[in-house]
């Protein structure tokens, strides 16, 4: 079939390549706008990367339902395929290919629609998620599903990995998607819509490390966090991110905040009910190292505190 895909980011650019390497044609690919960076660099993101790398047709519209309509109708899809491309899609848009348009979506739905559904499955401690092929309805992560496929959450994976091993479970759900509708063969399940869960992009106040909270769920917080854009603490005036943690094993009564061991390869901060010992973090004009890198040349005292 030929295929008009529409996405921005790393995730999006994984699952193109899927597409690129099946025996679908890409006619067209689109993309956010670029970005100029604070030093006046203009930034590619990793789908238009992809596409001229490849020599594929490229369009990037800023706002799609008011100007691409168009150029998508010119170039003529069997049906376009979307993931993390940025923008709400018009009916117009959704009604331009004859077999309308799907979605890869990052969870299990009916549960966590929304913006964040990597991140959330992550915050909210789940230990299984998975990708979800649906039918692009006006209604955002609403439409009929055609198959989902699920994985596994590790005990402390953090979304950046979350994200590569979910990209990768995406790019082959969506090449037998198309390969199910090319064939004839696809039957699209309504959702139950009453089961539905959402999320919400993440806010800047979720970014910072409050250590009265419970050890699990900042746990959680912090893989969720990782590596963009990353839960934060202040340590004598400077900011610290902190990019990966295991639950410590250890019983302490110190105060939320504090330092509890701390020796050539353990940090370990304790908050509510138990402590986390700090595997991966980087201070402010630092690098992000290990924990047993940075303890190399700084060395914290037991009872100092995190803020």
């Amino acid at each position: 079939m030929k295929v008009v895909f529409l996405g921005t980011p790393q995730f999006a650019q994984t699952i193109l390549q899927s597409i690129y390497q099946s025996n679908h044609q890409i006619v067209g690919v689109v993309c956010q706008p670029d970005k100029v960076s604070n030093r006046g660099k203009t930034i590619f993101c990793p789908v238009k990367q992809f596409a001229l790398e490849k020599g594929l047709p490229l369009f990037q519209f800023e706002k799609i339902s008011r100007d691409g309509v168009e150029t998508l109708t010119d170039l003529a899809p069997d049906i376009m395929v979307t993931a993390a491309y940025g923008q709400i899609l018009s009916q117009k848009v959704i009604d331009v290919a004859p077999n309308g348009i799907i979605n890869v979506h990052g969870s299990l739905l009916p549960q966590l629609r929304g913006a964040s559904p990597i991140q959330s499955a992550i915050m909210q401690g789940f230990h299984t998620t998975g990708v979800t092929i649906l039918k692009t309805v006006y209604e955002v992560d609403a439409g009929d599903m055609l198959l989902k496929k699920s994985l596994e959450i590790g005990e402390n994976e953090t979304s950046g990995q979350l994200f590569e091993r979910m990209a990768t479970l995406g790019g082959e759900a969506i090449v037998q998607a198309l390969d199910l509708i090319e064939q004839g063969k696809a039957v699209f399940t309504p959702q139950q819509h009453q089961e539905a869960t959402f999320t919400k992009k993440i806010a800047p106040e979720q970014e910072r490390i409050d250590w009265n909270t419970d050890v699990k769920t900042l746990h959680n917080l912090i893989r969720a966090l990782s590596p963009n854009p990353c839960a934060w603490t202040t340590y004598m005036g400077k900011r610290l991110k902190i990019y990966s943690t295991a639950i410590a094993d250890v019983q302490t009564d110190a105060p939320c905040g504090s330092v509890v061991l701390c020796d050539k390869s353990n940090l370990v901060v304790a908050c509510k009910n138990g402590a986390l010992s700090i595997k991966t973090l980087q201070i402010e004009g630092g690098k992000c190292l290990d924990i047993k890198a940075f303890l190399c040349g700084k060395r914290f005292n037991a009872g100092e505190m995190f803020l």
